[in-house]
C-alpha cells in the first residue's frame, strides 16, 4: 500500500459518494404511490450526508496531492419504489465495505485521523443501512 494507491481508492470512494447523491436525488423524484412523500423525504434527507461525505474525500485527496474525480459511479436502474430501496441498500452495504476497507488502508500508512474519520463513515452509512432495511423488512410481495 502506498499513498498513490489510497489516493486512488479515495477516488473511487468519491465516485461512490458522487452516485450517491444522484442516486437519492433521483429516487426522490421517481418515488411513487401512496408513500411517495414519506420515501422521497427519506431519499431526500441522506442527501446531505452524503454530499459531506464527498466534499471530506475531495478534501482529503487534494491534501493528499491527488486530483479528486468528477465521475460518479452509474446509478442502478430502478423501476419501482422497493427496487429504489434496494439498489440504496445494495450501495450502502457497498460504501461500508470500502470505507472499512479504507481504514484499513490509511491506518497501514499512518493516517490515523483518515482512518478515524473512515470509521465515522462507516458508522454513518451503518445506520443508513439499516434504516434502509426496516423500510425493507415488512414491504410486500
Amino acid at each position: 500500500m502506498d499513498k498513490q494507491t489510497l489516493i486512488d481508492h479515495l477516488n473511487e470512494d468519491l465516485a461512490g459518494e458522487l452516485s450517491a447523491v444522484t442516486q437519492y436525488t433521483v429516487y426522490a423524484a421517481k418515488a411513487n404511490g401512496p408513500y411517495r412523500p414519506q420515501l422521497s423525504q427519506f431519499f431526500l434527507a441522506e442527501v446531505t450526508d452524503e454530499l459531506g461525505h464527498a466534499q471530506f474525500l475531495a478534501n482529503k485527496i487534494v491534501a493528499l496531492g491527488g486530483e479528486p474525480t468528477t465521475r460518479a459511479r452509474p446509478v442502478p436502474p430502478a423501476a419501482t419504489n422497493k427496487e429504489m430501496v434496494e439498489a440504496i441498500l445494495a450501495a450502502e452495504k457497498q460504501a461500508i465495505a470500502d470505507y472499512t476497507q479504507r481504514a484499513k488502508e490509511a491506518d497501514e500508512l499512518g493516517e490515523k485521523g483518515l482512518a478515524v474519520r473512515l470509521e465515522d463513515m462507516v458508522a454513518d452509512e451503518s445506520g443508513h443501512a439499516e434504516e434502509t432495511a426496516r423500510i425493507l423488512q415488512d414491504w410486500p410481495l
